[in-house]
């Protein structure tokens, strides 16, 4: 009669609870995974982990520290090898200065003796020459002749001695004035041989003006000596290479084989006899030592019967 009417309840306004909701069997597998029991078990993994983890850090630290006295070791021995070298070079350096001062007084010495050779040998000839037969004034040429020859190698080995014993400072010089020298000291043999020197726009270089004149003048010397059946024919040229001048002599001579393009600057190595081409075979050593001297470098391009080129770089003004 007159009764309240229950509504029915919603149960999407309740809280949802997952356990209560669940399978008894499921409910047991969830608080089985939350007991005290395996939380203990993992918390003894991880810690076994960390564990493992410190020994792994630890043994790289070890190898760290093995790897570090390692590399101290390797310093310590290149910096033994650096000062042996320092100590090599020194020494070297002192050796080759000795060697140059006793090649310097040496020629010096020599000079005097020889022209006394020379001078009464020509003498003895001149006076006697009624009174000796053909095989005595060979004999007197043959004297005459080695000691001029003589001479003339101790000359050359005096100069290319006075490129590191007695060096000038480097200055800002015309190339041009340089090659107009070395060509008048060259005069006669160019009037002799008919040779024709030409030359493009030079320019200012620093350098050493006696002895660039040097490399001009046994450049185109060699190019006067070693000729074909033509007349000589040398073209001086240069062009800019970022801070320096490559300087270029070119000439229609008889060429030189490739293989023997670093024989030729060894002083005293010669490729022909000198009954075929005289010399001391001194030049082209003294043009790269002087080229070393301003930290320039000199080489070549030829082929047989197809002249030469000769390049060097000096620094630009």
């Amino acid at each position: 009669m007159g009764g309240a009417i229950e509504e029915p309840i919603d149960s999407s306004d309740r809280p949802f609870d997952g356990l209560r909701s669940a399978s008894p069997i499921l409910r047991g597998s969830v608080m089985a995974e939350l007991s005290p029991g395996h939380e203990l078990e993992r918390a003894e993994e991880y810690g076994r982990a960390l564990l493992n983890i410190l020994e792994d850090f630890t043994g790289e630290r070890a190898r760290a520290g093995e790897t570090q006295k390692a590399i101290l070791n390797i310093l310590e021995d290149l910096d033994d090898e650096k000062a042996k070298m320092e100590a090599a070079n020194l020494e070297l350096r002192r050796s080759n200065a000795e060697l140059e001062q006793f090649a310097y007084v040496a020629s010096h010495d020599l000079q005097e003796p020889l022209r006394m050779i020379s001078s009464y040998t020509q003498l003895l000839e001149s006076r006697y020459k009624d009174q000796l037969d053909e095989k005595a004034k060979r004999y007197i040429f043959y004297a005459v002749d080695g000691a001029t020859r003589m001479q003339g190698l101790i000359s050359d080995l005096l100069l290319y001695s006075r490129v590191g014993s007695h060096p000038r400072p480097l200055l800002r010089i015309d190339s041009h004035a340089a090659l107009g020298e070395a060509i008048r000291n060259l005069g006669a043999a160019i009037a002799e041989s008919h040779a024709l020197v030409t030359n493009g726009d030079l320019p200012l270089v620093h350098a050493d003006r006696v002895q660039l004149a040097q490399v001009f003048q046994n450049l185109i010397g060699n190019a006067i000596k070693f000729r074909g059946a033509l007349s000589p024919r040398v073209h001086v040229t240069a062009r800019r290479e970022g801070a320096t001048w490559q300087f270029c002599v070119r000439d229609n001579g008889i060429g030189i084989e490739p293989r023997h393009f670093e024989r030729i600057f060894v002083i005293f190595q010669r490729l022909h006899s000198r009954d075929e081409y005289p010399g001391t075979g001194i030049g082209l050593a003294l043009c790269r030592r002087i080229v070393d001297r301003h930290g320039g470098r000199i080489w070549l391009e030829s082929e047989p019967g197809k002249g030469s080129a000769f390049f060097f770089t000096l620094q630009a003004a």
